[in-house]
């Protein structure tokens, strides 16, 4: 059993429902039905179930709920509850009722917030600030969250590295260019995520063009701090750095570039220095290595809201769900 195959069946152990809010998108409506057929989440999609049903007659929608905001008898009462949510950054009952009515994403987070569903997919055919803005005002930050961030878990076939090839790359989708403070709380959320959706230890490295002092730049300085931080802030989790890539994850290299790592060239969750580093590097192993890449999966949320690549196939969008659903059961 591969391992997405594996996030399957522990989502199906205990079902969670699903909210899926681009209608609009043929990839979105194949993977619902996929996802509610293989059993792995119960799912609503929001949009106008006549044109849904009469322009997709070919795919089975019998056990999927769709949610049309402008039929739907509840809309009423969640546009009161948004402008009561958000009164004190000025909604109001005629902006609350167009975003409900207009902009799925909102719905779909009202739906959550209420209590209806229990995490959101979008993003195949939206930015990720249209997917994150209207989680970030509705659901909010989880407690105690430094700030929210984003990951890709990377499945790289035939790969010895990492977690028999599964790594967390982080930031990979959100955080532009973090400061010291910022990558430890990332190294964090990332460990945490990594043991939560693959249930192996995480080995963390912060990851720079230097190891061990081998550069001097501020660019290095940057992650040694956060190297510093993160191990005086989270020492239950086992990270290290500076190292450059194959310091990190080849044993061999590890021995002669950074002798004294706590890694030894096993990291599985790997910490880019800013988010050019990590959405180039993402990319890079899921083309030239025909890696699959789920994400940007967030971290940080009160609730499970995960963003899409465009460029994700209906595959890749049911791989996201199901790590959607067992996020959701851990909250």
């Amino acid at each position: 059993m591969n391992f997405i195959e594996s996030l399957k069946e522990r989502a199906k152990k205990d079902l969670k429902t699903i909210v899926l809010p681009e209608s609009m998108d043929i990839r979105v409506l194949e993977a619902a039905c996929s996802a509610q057929r293989e059993g792995i989440a119960n799912i609503i999609l929001i949009g106008n179930e006549k044109d849904i049903l009469e322009n997709h007659s070919d795919l089975d929608f019998s056990k999927i709920q769709i949610i049309d905001p402008v039929k739907e008898e509840d809309t009423e009462d969640l546009i009161q509850k948004l402008v009561e949510l958000r009164k004190n950054k000025g909604m109001t009952y005629e902006i609350a009722k167009e975003l409900l009515l207009t902009d799925y994403m909102y719905y779909a987070c009202m739906l959550v917030k209420d209590g209806k569903a229990d995490g959101v997919v979008s993003g195949a055919c939206h930015s990720s600030a249209n997917t994150l803005r209207p989680a970030l005002q509705i659901i909010k930050t989880e407690p105690n969250t430094m700030l929210v961030s984003a990951f890709f878990l990377m499945v790289v076939p035939n790969c010895d590295y990492g977690e028999n090839g599964v790594f967390v790359f982080a930031d990979s989708g959100l955080v532009q260019n973090p400061n010291s403070e910022e990558l430890a709380a990332i190294a964090e959320s990332s460990a945490k995520s990594f043991e939560l959706l693959v249930g192996k230890k995480a080995k963390v490295a912060l990851l720079s063009h230097s190891s061990m002092g081998s550069a001097k730049h501020d660019d290095v300085t940057k992650v040694v701090e956060a190297v510093k931080i993160a191990n005086e802030k989270y020492p239950e989790f086992t990270i290290d750095g500076e190292l450059q890539l194959d310091a990190a994850i080849v044993p061999s290299i590890a021995k002669s570039k950074a002798p004294n790592s706590k890694i030894k060239g096993k990291a599985n969750v790997l910490i880019f220095p800013d988010l050019d580093a990590g959405n180039i590097g993402y990319k890079l192993v899921e083309r030239l290595a025909k890696a699959e890449a789920y994400g940007p999966i967030t971290q940080g949320i009160a609730a499970p809201v995960n963003d899409l690549s465009r460029g994700c196939c209906s595959e890749d969008i049911v791989g996201v769900i199901a790590i959607t659903a067992v996020q959701a059961q851990e909250k």
